[in-house]
């Protein structure tokens, strides 16, 4: 199985900040943010990771990351996503480097307090399909929000004014090779881009879709400002990336 970190994009939501660097290379308490989804990787077992980068900073994740070294990586891939193409685009990028293997994608930043093993290890023995990860939130509204009946995710909508459950979907993604045939059939949406809830609802409607809660603190410290002040908060107080 593969890893997949995404972090590209322009940051607009964090400027000034992001005006002389991406905002995954921003510090969360004392590491970059793109230390942490890293980490999340590797402690579930995955060694092989692409980093998908963009804007005008790509430069600066091969000059702090290298080969991955300093990980216990053997080496970390790169690749470029012009543009704010979407998530989904971004995933779209890596196809040649997941090569027909399940992938585990994260976005770059998304910090969480513990860790993926037991989703990851239960992916493993999913035979097709995807898994997404889902957290109970007090404002589901500004997330994708799955619509649950009985033990299945009938439907995902991206912030609805009206959330049917009180869950997000948070930014760890699970899936099996067909993911980039799905891309390809996207349409781009109303700002522009190919959305990953548009893959996670084909998976959906074709019964291949299943889920996992995460325990602990989840974060989406690149969404403002205060997001990025608070997830140093919760790292301080907690801790992240926990192994058991």
């Amino acid at each position: 199985m593969k890893g997949i970190v995404l972090a590209g994009g322009l940051g607009t939501r964090l400027l000034p900040l992001t005006k002389i660097t991406n905002k995954h290379l921003l510090p969360v308490y004392k590491e970059p943010m793109i230390y942490y989804p890293i980490k999340t990787l590797i402690n579930a077992g995955i060694s092989d990771i692409m980093i998908v980068t963009g804007g005008n900073h790509a430069g600066e994740f091969l000059r702090l990351l290298g080969d991955g070294k300093q990980f216990g990586l053997k080496h970390i891939s790169y690749t470029y996503q012009e543009g704010e193409g979407g998530i989904a685009e971004a995933l779209g990028l890596t196809e040649d480097f997941a090569d027909g293997d399940k992938i585990v994608v994260v976005l770059g930043d998304n910090i969480i307090e513990n860790n993926i093993v037991k989703q990851k290890e239960a992916f493993e023995r999913q035979k097709e399909g995807a898994k997404i990860i889902i957290k109970k939130v007090p404002h589901p509204e500004h997330f994708g929000v799955p619509e649950i009946i009985g033990d299945k995710v009938v439907h995902i909508e991206e912030k609805p004014k009206k959330p049917k459950s009180e869950y997000a979907v948070i930014g760890i993604y699970m899936y099996d090779y067909r993911v980039f045939d799905v891309v390809k059939t996207l349409e781009r949406s109303e700002r522009g881009e190919l959305e990953i809830t548009d893959v996670n609802n084909y998976y959906i409607k074709n019964g291949l879709m299943t889920y996992d809660t995460i325990d602990g603190w989840w974060i989406d410290a690149g969404s403002s400002h205060d997001n990025l002040a608070h997830a140093s908060q919760l790292v301080i107080k907690t801790g992240a990336n926990k192994v058991d």
